[in-house]
């Protein structure tokens, strides 16, 4: 009993010691507002789940962290005026983002200011690709792994068919329709239309538009290159015109968000990709990443989507780098995260040393239909695992990502 007492001494003097530490700030740039702000929701709850879990573990180098968070309204110049903020509150790194054109510019400021810039949902290629530098590290998959997975399983079960893509127009819309294009052969635009519509800012004339245009073609696959409540309304419209019966309906990126705003009804069948869904870690036999679905279940009543495992695995992943280095300097921390190899939520990821993309296993997912939905006691078991990409085979190689950065002018390694 003494013995137990000492221990029960010890650990609240240890506790008590690191609440009364200066607190690490951890900024969290995310949409709050905006087309994409349920994913940004679900960022800021996967953050704080791992910031407590922290926190109640002893902190990181015996300081407890704390989260400040802006809203970016997925808009890039909002989001630069964030990092300067954040920086002058003395974030010691800076995550998030939904829209590749905000990570990647809020990105490139964070590098001016010394800060590490980690992407949560940033699909483009440019990302870690030309626009890549030391201090971006993108924790979710680009747009060339998606459209690998997506592809290998098209090609497998509909082989030979006229692609018409709808797509956003920015960094994230142009790299994944141009992806997708290559890994289907729907290069030719004569054979496999497609549109542009603004982002951000679409209006419902402009969905209504490319969809009609959508409807007057030949195509048996609707590539529709959207996310959030864009890809929301977009199907609305594609129902009333009734294209969700007459073509299949693919969306590159999925997240458990999006269909929860469309209703599984009007998203049934509808083939894209997620890097990660609360039935991975079953499935690829990964304990603490089932620890983290019921932990995220017991505090928010719902299910983790990717988007809230992304924001997770980023804080657990620099306060894991922080405390292997022994320190919060940005360049003690890049050195110990290239080529990093760790498993977490799922099977085995890597921090690639010459582009900081983290490798990991993609997945082809379908969404099922709603009576399959509704049989779960949270209603939300939303996808099928259709097929999967290993990350070893998912990725353009050192000469390809050289040949991309030589053609737009950039240096052959990280600056």
């Amino acid at each position: 009993m003494r013995r137990l007492s000492a221990v029960l001494a010890l650990w609240a003097g240890v506790t008590a010691c690191v609440q009364a530490a200066e607190p690490i700030t951890l900024g969290l740039n995310y949409p709050r507002t905006g087309p994409y702000k349920e994913e940004g929701l679900a960022q800021m709850r996967g953050a704080l789940l791992a910031i407590d879990e922290i926190n109640g573990a002893g902190g990181v180098l015996g300081r407890p962290l704390r989260l400040s968070s802006k809203d970016t309204a997925s808009r890039p110049a909002k989001a630069v005026k964030n990092v300067d903020k954040l920086a002058a509150e003395g974030a010691s790194m800076l995550f998030g983002g939904s829209s590749s054109s905000v990570a990647i510019a809020a990105g490139k400021r964070a590098k001016e200011l010394g800060l590490l810039y980690f992407g949560t949902l940033t699909y483009s290629n440019d990302t870690t690709g030309k626009d890549g530098h030391r201090y971006m590290f993108r924790e979710c998959n680009n747009a060339w792994m998606s459209a690998q997975v997506l592809g290998q399983y098209l090609n497998k079960t509909l082989p030979n068919k006229r692609y018409f893509y709808i797509t956003a127009d920015y960094t994230w819309g142009h790299t994944t329709e141009a992806s997708l294009r290559h890994t289907t052969a729907s290069e030719d635009v004569g054979q496999h239309a497609g549109v542009h519509v603004p982002f951000p800012g679409a209006r419902l004339a402009d969905y209504q538009d490319a969809l009609t245009q959508a409807a007057s073609s030949n195509a048996d696959i609707l590539a529709l290159v959207l996310f959030g409540e864009d890809l929301v309304r977009a199907m609305r419209i594609a129902k009333e015109l009734g294209l969700t019966e007459r073509m299949q309906v693919i969306a590159p990126n999925l997240t458990q968000s999006i269909v929860e705003q469309a209703g599984p009804s009007l998203m049934q069948g509808v083939i894209g990709t997620e890097p990660w869904t609360w039935r991975v870690p079953a499935l690829e036999k990964a304990p603490r990443g089932e620890a983290f679905v019921e932990a995220f279940k017991t505090r928010y009543q719902m299910y983790p989507s990717s988007s809230a495992a992304s924001a997770y695995s980023i804080v657990i992943q620099w306060a894991d780098a922080a405390k292997r280095a022994n320190s919060l300097d940005s360049e003690a921390l890049i050195k110990t995260l290239e080529g990093h190899r760790y498993k977490l939520l799922k099977d085995e990821q890597q921090w690639r040393a010459f582009d900081h993309q983290n490798l990991q296993t993609v997945y082809a997912v379908r969404v099922k239909p709603r009576d399959e939905v509704l049989k779960n006691d949270l209603k939300q078991d939303y996808f099928e695992i259709v097929d999967r990409l290993d990350a070893s085979t998912a990725l353009p190689s050192l000469e390809e990502w050289q040949a991309e950065r030589r053609a737009a002018g950039q240096p052959l390694t990280l600056q």
